[in-house]
């Protein structure tokens, strides 16, 4: 059975980049044509460079959050009969945590982030949402569900994990005695209590499944099974406080698939669970943007070291280079989802067509520091002329079709900043672990951890 990903995967395919917002129209980050990639700084600190790369990426979702709702625009770009009001579920839950990472380096002031928070709960709050799962897509100024496909239209509760995976580290942060921090803390549980994770269970099945619709019930027919990146909605799932999923759910679901052990080697690297080659690079970043992977184990694996192996492998891969695509190497290489000259598709080793994503090396900067910095360093320095924006890096280049893309996507930049937060002080991962609800949760699914007490 394919992995879960790819199956929306296909469904974005459809999706073809067109015009940029900044062609299109003028936005908060200023008028067409005004930034110049190469006026940006020269002969930086590793440190200074991290910092800005941190810095310019938020203001994807800072400057360019929807003006009505400030959720994350699902893309910097129109695509085909996609529309301008698109907020995506998962990647407002990135952005989310990226605004943590400002408020804490001081970008904006600690009570502005908490206001544009709390203008996003609330918002929630009277959005469209399906036993308390939110839809893929919401329409940002009504909060209406925009269907992801045609039976996809209704609770999506991988990205509602995404989502939530943000809010709660949001919830342990903004933890002052004030009325906004406050109510903001009491709205996110409010909306928090009410996801029926259950539900998802189908009549008590020991088994997670991704979508339900009222329209068209269960009819996507998709079952959580692992290895992949929904880790983090069984995380979640089992740590609701009012809907809990059971420990039996997460053994005969999630840890009972064709593609859930591996333990082969690759490259001379063992890589422990998951697809032959590890699979796109996502799946080491989407669940443990807050979920923290260092020395968490359970039955199945170590994640520190699952995660490390599955990023050397695919690091490796790209320095092996069997498909002999021009530009791969030490300081180009990351193999994950995006656009690329042909449409969008989730590159890994067995998907490999030349293109190259920089969230797949930067998002890795936990596990492959070096290996990351020297990418950081090429894409910056070399190819900034043609990928360096005003919202950071755009999405993705192939050098064998001389395609550089000019679109971002929340989900490829919100990993950037809270990953290489993560490398710099771990500062997301020690917000969600010291949630209660989630450490109860672990402790169910039988997780060990240091950060677990």
């Amino acid at each position: 059975m394919r992995t879960l990903s790819y199956l929306l995967i296909s469904i974005c395919l459809t999706f073809l980049s067109t015009e940029s917002y900044a062609q299109k129209k003028k936005t908060v980050a200023g008028k067409p044509g005004t930034f110049n990639p190469a006026a940006r700084p020269k002969n930086l600190s590793d440190t200074a460079l991290l910092e800005l790369v941190q810095k310019q990426t938020f203001r994807y979702f800072w400057e360019f959050g929807h003006p009505v709702s400030g959720m994350s625009r699902e893309r910097s770009n129109v695509a085909f009969d996609y529309g301008d009001e698109v907020v995506t579920t998962g990647g407002t839950g990135f952005g989310i945590m990226a605004m943590i990472v400002a408020a804490e380096r001081k970008w904006q002031p600690r009570d502005s982030v908490a206001s544009r928070l709390l203008k996003m709960v609330k918002f929630l709050s009277k959005a469209d949402a399906y036993h308390g799962v939110f839809p893929h897509w919401l329409n940002g100024a009504t909060g209406k569900t925009i269907p992801f496909g045609r039976k996809d239209d209704g609770g999506d509760l991988v990205e509602s994990s995404f989502l939530f995976q943000g809010l709660l580290a949001a919830r342990q942060y903004f933890n002052a005695d004030s009325n906004l921090e406050r109510e903001l803390r009491n709205r996110i549980t409010g909306i928090w209590d009410d996801v029926e994770w259950n539900w998802h269970t189908r009549d008590g099945r020991d088994q997670l499944y991704w979508h339900w619709s009222p329209n068209n019930g269960w009819a996507i027919n998709f079952e959580l099974r692992g290895y992949n990146e929904t880790l983090i909605t069984y995380i979640l799932a089992a740590s609701s406080p009012r809907y809990p999923i059971t420990r039996q759910v997460y053994d005969k679901c999630w840890a009972e698939s064709s593609h859930f052990k591996n333990g082969k080697e690759f490259y001379g690297v063992k890589l422990p669970l998951g697809f032959d080659f590890g699979g796109p690079l996502f799946f080491t970043h989407y669940s443990f943007l807050g979920l923290d992977p260092r020395n968490l184990r359970d039955q199945y694996a170590n994640y520190w070291e699952q995660n490390v192996n599955h990023s050397l492998i695919n690091y490796k891969h790209c320095l092996a280079n069997p498909g002999k695509f021009k530009g791969y190497g030490e300081n180009s290489w990351g193999l994950t989802a995006s656009d690329t000259y042909n449409g969008y598709n989730a590159h890994s080793p067995t998907n490999d067509f030349g293109t190259i994503t920089p969230t797949a090396a930067l998002s890795s900067f936990p596990y492959t520091p070096e290996q990351s910095m020297k990418a950081l360093r090429h894409i910056y320095e070399d190819l900034g002329d043609k990928i360096w924006s005003e919202y950071g890096f755009t999405d993705a280049y192939n050098e064998s079709q001389n395609w550089y893309a000019t679109s971002h996507l929340a989900i490829d930049q919100g990993p950037i900043i809270v990953m290489i937060e993560n490398y710099r002080t771990g500062l997301l991962w020690k917000l969600f672990m010291q949630d209660p609800d989630v450490q109860k949760g672990l402790k169910k699914l039988g997780y060990e951890s240091p950060a677990i007490k």
